[in-house]
């Protein structure tokens, strides 16, 4: 609920120029549980998209862009899994899993989810520019939100158990 709030409340009202449009939401679909199955995981994405695009007239925008996200979030943890699997790791985090699992997985989750949200916003082989400027601000802007997020919200000990 509160990815929710702060997306539509603040961040879809925070213009900065250049194409830059911040997205925390896609942070929720990625700390869901491991265990989640896909069709699950792709529904309860969906949904939780479409609560988004309702709250800022995308028609759809969000949701088909978390669905394509959650359809790839199995196969980059698998593609990402450690030697002895994800049985002990109760939840996803930077802390949980390391820095740099969490730039691979999250930051590629999240350059799906900005490439399809983006290039079906425009729809135009004439601003594929545009669009690579839109990617390339936008991925770094909301990678770095969602870390600060999890400093700020997530305790070290809390995920570490």
């Amino acid at each position: 609920m509160l990815f929710v709030l702060f997306q539509v409340l603040v961040l879809n009202n925070v213009e900065p120029g250049l194409g830059l449009y911040i997205m925390i939401y896609p942070l929720f679909i990625f700390m869901l549980p491991f265990q989640m199955g896909t069709v699950p995981l792709m529904l309860l994405s969906f949904a939780f998209g479409l609560v988004i695009d309702s709250f800022s007239n995308t028609f759809g925008l969000h949701a088909s862009s978390a669905v394509v996200m959650a359809f790839f979030r199995p196969l980059i943890f698998k593609w990402l899994s450690p030697r002895d699997g994800y049985e002990n790791i109760e939840s996803i985090s930077v802390y949980s899993m390391g820095g740099r699992w969490f730039l691979f997985a999250y930051g590629t989750l999240l350059l799906i989810h900005h490439t399809w949200f983006f290039s079906i916003e425009s729809f135009k082989l004439n601003e594929f520019l545009w669009v690579l400027l839109k990617i390339g601000l936008s991925v770094p802007s909301s990678f770095l939100l969602s870390l600060l997020v999890q400093f700020i919200f997530i305790s070290n000990k809390k995920a570490v158990r």
